[in-house]
């Protein structure tokens, strides 16, 4: 009996491990798009741009190198093994290249431009060549190599996409989880390929593109092991005080710094995404202002949403009839630092652990949509809504939503921004309230750190303006009293209310305002 295997049989496991270096080729080529989106969402904000111009820029990049790889099908196994050595290389290390550049040279878009161009370059020339080296293992239809090629591609797109958020920033972070996906991808498109078509290449070639990527590795295993001091010194450069705290979390990036302030006290500040959320030296005037008004009547049940840091909740336990308080904060990180975290703790007097307190880690307009209890009092501490995410929980859909939440003759407070440095943004959100049927009384407050910031208190009812004012026999307050709040109510003619328009979920108004007044500081 013959033991001579059929042409067909002795190409499958060859074809098997091609497909498979297309599988992990087209994961890593999607990380490197979702790893340089979200490093800009992170650093710049914005996150519709970022994602428009690098998904646009690289989609453009991936056709100039699909015909620029058309000349090179002759030497297809070869030149793969290249193109995928300097892919794993500039993939691997864009993410760091970027944040060095950023906190350094004080450059990202020109920067992340060049570097979308060049992994999208190589990305496209992927495509040709796998084709031809697959019709080269087994002869059959272009046809039938197309579709098995495709439908793999697909497939590894969607495990890439699928893993960015679910297992590689939570287990690496950006920085190290890029060059792990870079080191993947030298070993799939290089190593793989070399040892399927060992046979077909001189060996100086192959010991060549072997050492390549060899080199490749090495590096990428260099700036893996230095990750943490360069994100240590390149973060550092970004923020004027010491760092105390920092991690990178699927939703955002924390920071936490401290110093000697001016007055001789410690000064902690948490900064979101780079953006100052309170400093320890007057977090008091912000916290003051956004809870006591609306605690002045019923309260013995009370909704904080955001204010994940505990000390919003702080002022609220401050009073003794309030019965029961929930939190809703989306990044469990968040809380998480602020019941953990000595120097926050201390801040938010543990506030976190008082039995009166749930916490719940879920996105606020989901949860909305299913909450099946009223409250007393809403307090509204969002970050301002300069990304998409954030614009939704400003919008008329949101406050809707929020009337199934609120019990007869309750109140809510929202933070609004600036309406000094950011009017429009803080004026749209008055109007998306009153659009949403809200009766409401605006004010605003200076805080150092922050500047001049302004609060809406709302009604639910919509007839009359709910009156500022305290409750009677508060608990003391540092800064906030009768008079200090009256005159909150009363705007100079340079901070009165603007001409600007309700912000939905189809028309976030709000995104640009705010985008284009916060662009200049």
């Amino acid at each position: 009996m013959s033991t001579t295997r059929s042409p067909a049989a002795s190409s499958r496991l060859p074809r098997f491990l091609l497909l498979l270096a297309v599988f992990l080729c087209a994961a890593c080529g999607l990380v490197y798009e979702l790893a340089l989106t979200a490093l800009g969402s992170y650093l710049i904000g914005n996150s519709v741009m970022q994602t428009s111009v690098v998904l646009s820029v690289m989609v453009f990049a991936m056709g100039i190198g699909s015909l620029a790889a058309k000349p090179l099908r002759r030497r297809a196994v070869g030149a793969f093994a290249l193109v995928e050595g300097l892919l794993a290389l500039v993939g691997g290390l864009s993410v760091l290249a970027l944040y060095a550049a950023f906190a350094w040279l004080r450059v990202y878009t020109p920067a992340m431009i060049v570097i979308a161009l060049v992994v999208g370059v190589l990305i496209g020339a992927e495509i040709p060549l796998l084709m031809t080296m697959l019709q080269r293992i087994r002869r059959q239809e272009a046809g039938g190599a197309v579709a098995d090629m495709f439908a793999v591609d697909y497939i590894g797109a969607l495990v890439g996409g699928l893993c960015f958020p679910l297992l590689l920033l939570p287990t690496f972070g950006q920085l190290k989880g890029a060059l792990v996906v870079g080191v993947v991808n030298a070993v799939a498109g290089v190593i793989v390929v070399l040892w399927i078509f060992r046979k077909e290449m001189r060996r100086v070639v192959r010991t060549a593109l072997l050492t390549g990527v060899a080199g490749v590795l090495a590096v990428l295993s260099g700036a893996y092991v230095l990750a943490d001091d360069i994100e240590i010194s390149a973060r550092q450069r970004l923020y004027r005080d010491p760092i105390i705290h920092s991690e990178t979390t699927p939703y955002q990036d924390i920071v936490v710094t401290r110093s000697s302030a001016f007055t001789g006290e410690p000064d902690l500040r948490l900064f979101l995404n780079g953006d100052l959320q309170f400093s320890s030296v007057d977090e008091y005037r912000y916290h003051e202002a956004l809870v006591h008004p609306g605690l002045s009547g019923e309260r013995s049940s009370v909704l904080v949403l955001g204010g994940g840091d505990g000390l919003a909740l702080r002022e609220v336990l401050r009073y003794e009839d309030v019965e029961e308080v929930t939190l809703v904060d989306l990044d469990p990180a968040m809380t998480r630092l602020a019941d953990s975290f000595a120097p926050l703790r201390g801040l938010n007097d543990g506030a976190m652990d008082d039995p009166r307190v749930t916490v719940r880690n879920t996105d606020a307009f989901t949860w909305l949509r299913d909450v099946d209890r009223r409250y007393d009092a809403v307090l509204i501490d969002f970050p301002d809504p300069d990304t998409a995410a954030l614009a939704k929980l400003y919008s008329v859909e949101f406050f809707h939503l929020l009337r199934g939440a609120l019990a007869p003759g309750s109140s809510v407070v929202v933070q609004g921004g600036s309406p000094f440095f950011a009017p429009k943004s803080y004026w749209s959100v008055v109007a998306t309230l009153r659009a949403a049927g809200y009766a409401t009384t605006e004010y605003q407050v200076d805080v150092p750190s922050f500047g001049n910031w302004g609060f809406v208190l709302a009604a639910p009812d919509g007839k009359e303006p709910p009156e500022a004012r305290l409750a009677e026999n508060p608990p003391p307050l540092r800064f906030l009293d009768e008079a200090v709040l009256e005159a909150a109510t009363v705007f100079p003619v340079d901070r009165r209310p603007q001409d600007v328009r309700a912000s939905t979920l189809m028309d976030p108004v709000i995104l640009e305002y705010s985008r284009h007044e916060w662009q200049a500081y």
